[in-house]
């Protein structure tokens, strides 16, 4: 793809509209996980039928994702994002008008499908950007997606609090974030297929080099999504501490992976994302260690924190290796995503289903082999670190006649 832009300027004024991109996203995200206690009583179910629904955002997100590929093909990669993000940000209206089972699994599959293809989207075209700009951007810009989230939920506790119908709460949401997510658009890289570029296939298998990144992506998110779903818990049955201090352990978790990614950029700059992810992942396993030795609740929250200190960066540098590891960035990148919003399905169950045959202990002991995994898999990375391949012609690209 060639990118209609005219200098440095205009890339790094394209990387602040991605990042704002992904604020919206996160947003969304934010907004909806807060609501969802009205959600289940407003659409009358059960928790095991809501358990069952909340699969359905993944199952959506997994079919959907490599239809971005041929969507950005056919519009340019600029309308494509913005017509995606609008579909993202309007999808946050429908579950809270789900009066029953049927529709919101329908609802949540929407939801799913729309948040999967943006993020396809927003992730390639950070990727360009991060090319453009010969330095690490794709961390930060994940880091900005976990500020947009904190932002959506904040607002939604407010919502929450006052006994807002979430029907106008998600409303008013979802007509501000596609105000602000359609107008950023306007300065995002202006991506079109080159004149002999064969349309990408609606539905493929992601390549090879997708499924090696992907199974570190897939160890990170596993690790996310038990320490984020489960911290509170174990804490709370583990080691005997009060709902207060089980719920500050979670908290301290979701801010050391926020710092971590704001952060993150410069590290990666420095040394490289090889060597990030391979220290990222012995600092995970670090805290693992801390977790399932853990006597005292300082200890175990240390642990926690530096899980999410090893684990922040690392989805962010597997979607930055696959948009450079092949000739189809966004199906590489879909086949990435896929695999770790699979990981963040499976993994909160699993960790249930572990602790109920042996104890919690033993699951974070399965989250300390897997970040394992992180430190061991890092040199698959190799072949899209950005400091090994370098694109010196995209550093101040040509404005297309």
């Amino acid at each position: 793809m060639s990118a209609v832009v005219h200098g440095q300027r205009d890339v790094r004024r394209a990387r602040y509209a991605v990042a704002a991109v992904f604020a919206v996203h996160g947003a969304v995200t934010g907004s909806f996980a807060t609501r969802v206690p009205w959600i289940q009583d407003h659409a009358g179910v059960s928790a095991g039928q809501l358990g069952l629904a909340l699969a359905f955002p993944a199952i959506g997100a997994s079919l959907a994702m490599p239809l971005a590929g041929s969507i950005s093909h056919r519009f340019g990669a600029r309308n494509a994002l913005r017509g995606l993000i609008a579909l993202w940000t309007l999808a946050l209206i429908l579950p809270s008008l789900a009066p029953n089972m049927l529709t919101l699994c329908l609802a949540l599959f929407v939801y799913g499908a729309t948040a999967g293809m943006s993020d396809v989207a927003m992730n390639a075209l950070g990727v360009e950007v991060e090319n453009r700009l010969d330095k690490s951007i794709m961390s930060g810009l994940h880091g900005m997606w976990s500020a947009g989230a904190l932002i959506g939920s904040a607002a939604g506790t407010l919502a929450a609090h006052i006994g807002a119908d979430a029907r106008l709460h998600h409303a008013l949401a979802a007509a501000v974030l596609t105000v602000v997510g359609v107008g950023v658009c306007a300065w995002v890289l202006d991506l079109q297929p080159a004149a002999d570029e064969e349309p990408p296939p609606r539905f493929a298998l992601p390549p090879r080099s997708a499924l090696l990144i992907g199974a570190i992506g897939f160890c990170a998110v596993f690790a996310e999504g038990a320490s984020l779903d489960w911290s509170a818990v174990y804490l709370r049955d583990q080691l005997q501490t009060s709902a207060g201090l089980a719920a500050a352990c979670t908290t301290g978790f979701t801010l050391t992976m926020a710092i971590a990614r704001i952060a993150g950029d410069r590290v990666v700059d420095r040394y490289g994302a090889v060597r990030t992810v391979r220290a990222s992942g012995v600092v995970a396993v670090l805290g693992g260690l801390l977790i399932v030795l853990a006597e005292h609740p300082v200890m175990a929250m240390t642990g926690f924190a530096l899980m999410g200190l090893g684990i922040a960066v690392v989805v962010p540098l597997c979607f930055a290796a696959a948009g450079r590891s092949g000739s189809n960035p966004s199906l590489a990148i879909a086949g990435v995503a896929t695999i770790t919003y699979t990981s963040g399905l499976i993994a909160p169950s699993a960790i249930g289903l572990l602790a109920q045959a042996t104890s919690l202990m033993v699951s974070f002991v399965l989250v300390t082999v897997l970040s394992v995994g992180v430190a061991g898999l890092a040199g698959v990375l190799r072949a899209g670190d950005r400091t090994k391949v370098t694109r010196p012609e995209a550093a101040v690209p040509e404005p297309r006649p």
